[in-house]
Order: C-alpha cells, then structure tokens, then sequence
C-alpha cells in the first residue's frame, strides 16, 4: 500500500475495498483491525460516510461468515468452499448487505456484486453470482426460517462453541455470543496525571465528539462521531489513551501504591504500564515501572508510548520472560503478568480470532502461561503482589491455570478473581487474578 491514490483512481470504490479486507482476512490470515487501518490510512481523502460503509461491511461480514456461508449453500448447487476466493467473498458481502444493511438498494448490492467479479477477470461467473444473489432476494427468508445451529446463528466454529457449553450455562453462552457480534465503541482511559474526567468529557465535547461514561471504571469514556482520532488535539496533547474497559481493571485490582516498584512482564504496547505509571504520577510517589516484551519492535512501541505521555518513572526492556532474570528476583512489589494467550475476548474486535481456534493450541498456550507465571512469580517481593490477566475467556488459560498455581507455589496465596465476560461492544472479555507473596516468618 505505498502508493498513494487518488480520489478518481478506478480503485476506489467502496464494496472493492472493503472485498479487498475480507479477502486478506478470511483467505491469507491478516487481522482485520490492521489491514483495516491500513486500507483507511492509504485512503485517507474519503469522506467519515465512506469510511463508515466500509468497515461496517468488511467486519460485519467477517464476523458473520459462517452464517453468510449457511445462506449461500442453500441457494447455490456449488458449495461456498469449493468456489473461487473472489466468488464466495462478492457473495458473502453481497448477502452481508441483503440481511443487515436495509438502507443498501437491492439492485446496488446485485449490480455491485456482478461488477466486482468482472473487475477480478471473472466475468464468466458474473451471470453465478446475479443468479444466487436474485435467488437469496426473491425469498428472503428471515434468518429465524432457516433452522441454523446456536453456532451458525451466530456465525462460531461448531467446536468452539461445544467447547463453552461445558462451561458456561445456555442463557450466559447465548448473551456472550450475541455480545460479540455487537458494533464495538471506542474507549478511552482519562490520564488523570494531566486532567480530571469532568474536564476531558468537556474537551472531547467540544471537539465534536458524543461521550459516555463508563462506570467502571469511572474515569473511562466511549466516545464516537470522530473521523480520525489522531488529529484530535486532546488526542495529540496525551489526554486519554485508547484502552478497553476490562483492560483498565488490572491497574485497579493490583493496588498500587505512590513507592511501588512495578515489573510488567509482557506488555508490549504498554497500555496497563502506562496507566500504573500515570497512577504513580497522580500519588506523587518515587515509584517506577519497567516494561518488558521478548520482541525488540514491541519494546518500541511501548518506548513510542513513555515518550507520547512523557513518562520519566516508566522504562521499556527486551526480556524474553521464560527466562529467568536473576537481578530482579524478589526485588518487584507488583509484577503484572498479562501472558500470551487466544484472545478469545476480543473477538469482538477481532472477529477472525473464532475461526482460527485450535484446541490443542489453547492447551499449549496454557502450559505456556504456567512456564512463564513459575519464572516471574519469583521477583516478586515478600509481602508484594502478582496479577495474572488474560484476554480470553478460556477456563484452561484462566481458572485452571490459577488452581494450578496455588498448588504448585504454596508461597502464594490468592486475593481476587474475576473472569469478566463480553458485554454488548462495551468490554472485552477478560479474566484478573490477584496473589499475594506470602511475608517471610
């Protein structure tokens, strides 16, 4: 994406590039967030209308592929898997706009839908796709009317979702999968070493934005009506950082004091670190934070980000945390330990994370989790504490991983739990445990 178009470029079109995120996405394994951003970030002369459209219908569609899959197989005697990457995605977006974007003309999606697959060399299959897509419009079935699995309705891996049945009871799996499918707001942690909330919820105001508070905690705000957040002048001033609300939790949870020393172990962008660093700030305490991550480019992120906020008691290190660091043993009072994990809270942000699951993988991740939780457990301080986080929803990555501590370091002993669920694009799913070193007798 380095050359820069132009606003007459053939290439610009809407539903061209919002296909263009799809297929990266569902057929060569990108993130939709960072092809997304890309894709805007090269257009970047479209108007908030257009960018709106086009993530609205590259993410929707991701993130209701398999039940978009379910509609097209009974429309068409070729199964979605067996048709060209181009064909089945056209058909996807196209259905997308059938069910759940009513403002969308009938004839535009149809007509949209057979102009793409021409654009892509296929005109021959032109005649394919008008014939189902006319075929889908001519019922137009209510969703309810075709009789799809509670995994196809909501558009999960049939094992996924049987994996969560043993965990959670039908009425909480049902609201968790609807959560997911909900449109995600934006939100944002105030830094209150620079301002109080009352007064970034006047500036943002001010700047065009509509704000909601958060209640917990309540110094976080969703925020919408902004075309791009980096040229808000509250934004480039170091007023707020973008954070999810259960994220912010772990700050809270691991009672944080103005003289800490603070050792966040995987931290790579460094949101939690900068929230602590900014705590310490507002307690006026010699207290500091190091940020460590095992990759040097994370670890310049995280340095982007002290220098952004101008944090003087925050530094950034490359550790690889599975190693043992001999120098801190015993010398932290708050380790945070935010581990590698499958991210399947944020599969509303991220809505290709269900597709990509592997069971076996998530047991690797938790043996993962205990190797690195039994080497990092050990700078911490007597008396001190250590937080285990997870974006994930996962019982093996979470509470099965905490039993497992317990049992197998009876230095510790535990403080909280939460495992915070999804909640209507308002919050990530999330999982916080708190555990205290025991003092020495």
């Amino acid at each position: 994406m380095k050359n820069t178009p132009k606003r007459n470029d053939a290439s610009v079109n809407p539903r061209k590039l919002a296909l263009s995120v799809i297929m990266e996405v569902l057929e060569k394994e990108e993130f939709s967030d960072r092809y997304l951003h890309a894709v805007l970030a090269k257009y970047g002369f479209l108007s908030g209308q257009e960018r709106a459209f086009i993530s609205r219908l590259s993410l929707g569609t991701i993130e209701n592929a398999l039940l978009l899959d379910g509609i097209i197989n009974q429309y068409s005697k070729i199964k979605v898997k067996k048709m060209k990457p181009v064909v089945r995605n056209v058909l996807r977006l196209s259905v997308y706009q059938i069910y759940f974007m009513d403002s969308v003309p009938e004839s535009a999606i149809v007509n949209e839908g057979v102009k793409l697959v021409k654009q892509h060399g296929l005109s021959g299959l032109g005649g394919f796709v008008n014939g189902v897509l006319r075929g889908i419009l001519r019922d137009k079935k209510p969703l309810s009317d075709f009789g799809f699995s509670l995994a196809i309705r909501y558009s999960f891996p049939e094992e996924l979702v049987a994996d969560w049945q043993r965990d959670y009871d039908p009425k909480t799996l049902e609201q968790m999968l609807s959560s997911f499918g909900k449109q995600t707001l934006t939100s944002i942690r105030t830094n209150l070493a620079k301002i109080t909330p009352e007064e970034l919820k006047e500036r943002l105001e001010k700047e065009g934005l509509t704000v909601e508070c958060a209640k917990d905690p309540d110094y976080a705000f969703y925020i919408s009506g902004y075309d791009h957040l980096e040229e808000l002048s509250s934004f480039k001033e170091g007023l707020f950082y973008v954070q999810d609300v259960s994220s912010m939790l772990v700050a809270e949870r691991a009672g944080i004091k103005g003289d800490d020393f603070v050792l966040d172990v995987c931290a790579a962008p460094g949101g939690k670190s900068v929230h602590i660093a900014q705590k310490m700030e507002v307690l006026k305490g010699s207290g500091r934070v190091e940020s460590r991550d095992v990759f040097p480019h994370k670890v310049k992120l995280i340095e982007e980000n002290i220098r952004r906020f101008g944090l003087s008691n925050m530094s950034a290190r490359v550790w690889d945390a599975k190693v043992m660091d001999e120098s801190a043993v015993a010398q932290a009072d708050v380790v945070i330990a935010d581990l590698p994990c499958s991210g399947l809270g944020v599969i509303g942000k991220k809505p290709e994370i269900k597709y990509r699951v592997d069971i076996r993988a998530e047991e690797e991740l938790a043996a993962l989790q205990r190797e690195i939780l039994s080497v990092v457990c050990r700078y911490v301080r007597p008396g001190g504490r250590l937080v285990y986080s997870t974006c994930t929803i996962d019982r093996r990555e979470n509470e099965d991983n905490r039993e497992w501590f317990l049992e197998n370091h009876p230095e510790f002993t535990p403080v909280s739990e939460e495992q915070i669920l999804p909640l209507d694009g308002k919050r990530d799913g999330f999982y916080i445990a708190v555990f205290t070193r025991k003092p020495k007798e």
